[in-house]
């Protein structure tokens, strides 16, 4: 249940609530209100004095995760107050201690871990924030259990891990109610966001997929807020992903933040793909940075796995406890002449603890000189999550331990020892410090920090290793035997890498780390630890807040407004001077103009994208009564054949350009001319059996082949192939067209090879300076498209050879359709709005031709009537 001190900000800053938290913290809930903060829990409303400048408002950071970095002691009686401690194993907890600005303020979000009743939740958040600067959610005991132990554990922890529910064994099928508790808890956790947060300044840093929807509650509210998120799980390939019931509302919701995080290259990949393959977005790299354009925004991608706490661990390593620990076990363990394999696990069915003990038994069978020596202590903790599956683990776990010990253990003598209780972390440390060999056998993984903690630990100190007899550096060593399918697995080139999967080349590989010379075991624990030292969770938080802040340098100066409903919102982001195209500003323009040029794009502008290509005769008609009225030059440019032009557009004062500007005719009854000198297409000989050969090899491409083009079209292929076929075809054909006058282009799922020195800019250039030799300057330019080829047409006019070209009041419209970034300076939303805008444009001509007939009979040169427009 949402705590009724936290509904309402306002509220409790001018006290209309009946219920608050004391003055320090609504001092510290109310940063975002135009007051001074003089002295904690005090708010001066009176104005600053002048000769005193105000202080520049400390950086802060929200993190806003599952569970706070607390751990919270339930009073021993209702009349007691709830007393708490820092969570010093959270990751979140770790931020702030090793952040390089001492400056920033970190202020956390998340829920307790334990239930706090209703009547204790004010009492609960106010010692939170005056204390910990903690800002508790509390959900409904029900809607909590259907979010994390339901959809959470059930149904996206399976799934990021690769697991199906292909049946009832193998987990629980898509469940509504469980996506809607999900979805309220997100905005539970979104409305204690909102509580706090001053959006100019804050940085917010959402981790994990049990809030992934969150960015989009956020971004609904503030348009420009500074958003990052962190995925610590894997992230599956699209193939899995696709199953997922509402996987399109989880990755909008994931593109409302400015900076998405993974920790391997292949999690990163996988989320571009589904981008790719389920929105039809591309990705780039700029600048060494990997984006993602979504709406005008640029999200970013951020791939670093994070590290270890370095400054606890050598706190925890130097404790007194760690040492008589460490000194207990050396004498249960190495006293003995015992070996120590390592394995920290959670009870998790990914975490592949039989195959582990499985794996620990082939060794045993193959190598018996290993017998009575070698111990694998398996530390099993508490799973995270319940039901079967963990029972199950449990049970298999058990007998497998039974199994191997009955098999070859002796008197005085256990090859596996299971720790099924949770230990604390110096006890845990301990063993890492006495083990030779660390065994992460998962079989999927997100990260898994093991290994890191094992490095550092080996490198103990000088009581360790006085107590190790230890004596020279360079005696210190580890070995790992670490899944490839685990995060930390790159990161570690010296360890041994395993399919976990493959039993006997687990064994094989547990079985050669051992026996490794202790040089060799040296120089790949120094080359981990120099890693792990360097790479720890500062370097990592620093990283990602670094890169956030880059990302978000630029919001101030674009122009944000929000799009689509639900979990479909989205914002859409431009440059300020980027503005939608009002009819009553063309109108008036188009109303006072002496002489008008109306470029036009067809296919995409005119006409939606469409199998059918052909115009309708709405559009005919249109263009046709632009034609009629003498102050109108129009002009049609497009990708598509002359003799396709001629047929669609019977108008006979319309002008044309085919081809993307190859061909250009003046009306309907002249010959078509060439923009350039004619050029010998000789090469499509040559370029033509390259593309049959990407055609053959690419399901799902053709080839349009025209006059002086060629383009080889793959919309209709798998987006991945497409693209990178397209990528070798581009390198392909420049290769082999390298000593002929062809331009190559990648376009928009095409690739076009056409004549050097052709475009729609071109088209623009030679129509503006046929106008000029005619002394008819136009007062008023339109121009209108839809793609990238049309971007060269809006560079031109906008440029200042174009200047020169036109009418000194002359009055400039560049309009792309959609609102995306582009060099043109208006917009329109789609060809329906184009089509209203022509036509309204139309209606004016006729309404002028009625006030003034002696003008309209007025006879004029029919070469002076054009019409520009582009069909590609």
């Amino acid at each position: 249940m949402v705590s009724s001190s936290y509904t309402n900000l306002l509220d409790l800053a001018t006290g209309a609530a009946d219920q608050g938290p004391a003055p320090a913290a609504l001092g510290a809930l109310r940063r975002r209100l135009p007051s001074v903060v003089t002295t904690p829990g005090l708010i001066d409303d009176s104005p600053p004095s002048p000769s005193t400048p105000s202080p520049a408002p400390r950086p802060r950071t929200i993190v806003v995760a599952n569970h706070l970095p607390i751990r919270a002691h339930r009073p021993a009686s209702p009349s007691q107050p709830w007393t708490f401690s820092w969570d010093e194993d959270s990751l979140l907890r770790h931020l702030q201690k090793s952040s390089s600005s001492p400056s920033m303020e970190f202020v956390y979000i998340g829920c307790l871990r334990e239930d706090v009743p209703c009547a204790d939740q004010d009492a609960v958040a106010q010692a939170l924030l005056e204390s910990y600067n903690c800002v508790p959610a509390f959900l409904h005991a029900d809607v909590a259990a259907r979010y994390y132990h339901g959809f959470c554990k059930q149904h996206l922890w399976p799934l990021f891990h690769y697991m199906l529910p292909l049946s009832p064994d193998l987990g629980s099928r898509f469940d509504r109610l469980l996506w809607q508790a999900y979805v309220s808890a997100n905005k539970v956790f979104a409305d204690k966001v909102l509580e706090v947060i001053n959006p100019d300044d804050d940085f917010v840093w959402v981790h994990d997929y049990h809030l992934m929807v969150l960015p989009t509650f956020l971004r609904k509210r503030f348009n420009r807020i500074k958003l990052g998120f962190f995925l610590h799980s894997p992230f599956p390939s699209s193939e899995i992903y696709k199953t997922l019931t509402v996987r399109e509302e989880l990755l909008r919701a994931m593109l409302n933040s400015d900076l998405i995080g993974f920790h391997t290259f292949d999690y990163a990949r996988h989320f571009l793909s589904c981008c790719s393959r389920m929105l039809g977005l591309p990705y780039e790299s700029k600048r060494g940075h990997i984006c993602l354009e979504y709406y005008g925004r640029t999200v970013s991608i951020k791939i670093l796995p994070v590290g270890v706490y370095m400054e606890q661990l050598k706190t925890v390593l130097a404790l007194p406890e760690t040492e008589a620990k460490v000194a207990e076990l050396v004498e249960t363990y190495t006293g003995k002449g015992r070996v120590v394999m390592l394995g920290v696990d959670d009870m998790d069915i990914f975490k592949g603890i039989s195959l582990k003990l499985i794996a620990m038994e082939e060794l045993l069978r193959q190598h018996p000189e290993w017998r009575g020596k070698l111990v694998l202590v398996q530390v099993a903790n508490p799973a995270r999550g319940r039901g079967k599956d963990v029972a199950g683990v449990q049970e298999e776990t058990y007998a497998m331990v039974q199994r191997v010990n009955e098999a070859y253990g002796a008197p005085g003598y256990e090859p596996v020892v299971l720790i099924d209780q949770p230990l604390q972390f110096y006890e845990r440390v301990a063993y890492y410090v006495i083990a030779e060999l660390c065994l992460v056998t998962a079989v999927r993984d997100g990260m898994n920090l093991i290994p890191y903690e094992y490095i550092a630990s080996r490198q103990g100190n000088d009581k360790l290793d006085r107590i190790l007899r230890l004596s020279k550096p360079e005696e210190k060593k580890s070995m790992l035997v670490v899944s490839e399918f685990i995060g930390c697995s790159p990161s570690l080139s010296g360890a041994v890498r395993v399919n976990p999967w493959n039993i006997e080349s687990v064994a094989d590989a547990m079985e050669s780390a051992l026996v490794l010379s202790d040089k060799e075991k040296n120089l790949r624990h120094d080359k981990h630890y120099r890693y792990v030292e360097k790479h720890d969770v500062g370097y990592w938080a620093n990283s990602f807040l670094q890169d956030l802040e880059r990302t978000c340098k630029d919001h101030s100066q674009r122009r944000c407004w929000g799009i689509g409903f639900g979990l479909r919102f989205r914002v859409v982001s431009l440059d300020l001077s980027f503005r939608k195209l009002a009819m009553e500003h063309i109108v008036q323009a188009y109303r006072r103009s002496k002489k008008r040029a109306i470029l036009l794009d067809y296919d995409g502008t005119l006409m939606p994208q469409a199998i059918n290509k052909s115009p309708t005769a709405k559009s005919v008609q249109i263009l046709n009564s632009l034609c009629q009225d003498k102050k109108n030059s129009v002009f049609l440019c497009s990708g598509f054949k002359r003799s396709t032009l001629h047929e669609w557009f019977p108008c006979e004062n319309l002008g044309m350009a085919a081809e993307h500007g190859y061909y250009m005719r003046l009306k309907r009854d002249a010959e078509w001319e060439t923009c350039i000198p004619a050029a010998d297409c000789s090469w499509m000989q040559i370029a033509r059996p390259v593309m049959e050969l990407y055609t053959e090899t690419t399901d799902g491409s053709i080839i349009e082949e025209r006059d002086t083009v060629l383009v080889w079209n793959y919309e209709d292929a798998d987006p991945d192939f497409g693209s990178c076929q397209a990528k070798e075809l581009v390198d392909h054909l420049e290769s082999v067209v390298a000593n002929e006058p062809v331009s190559v282009k990648s376009t928009v799922h095409s690739v076009e090879a056409k004549p050097q020195g052709v475009s729609k800019g071109l088209v623009a250039r030679r129509m503006l300076a046929t106008l000029k030799e005619r002394d008819m300057c136009p007062d008023f330019v339109l121009c209108i498209g839809d793609d990238r080829s049309d971007e060269d047409m809006f560079q031109f006019i906008s440029s200042a050879p174009c200047g020169e070209a036109l009418a000194s009041t002359a009055e400039v419209f560049a309009c792309t359709v959609g609102r995306k970034p582009s060099k043109a300076k208006y917009y329109l939303d789609d060809t329906a709005e184009v089509v209203r805008l022509m036509q309204g444009l139309a209606y004016v001509s006729e309404e002028l031709a009625l006030q003034n007939p002696a003008e309209a009979e007025d006879p004029e040169d029919p070469e002076d009537l054009w019409c520009v427009g582009e069909l590609q």
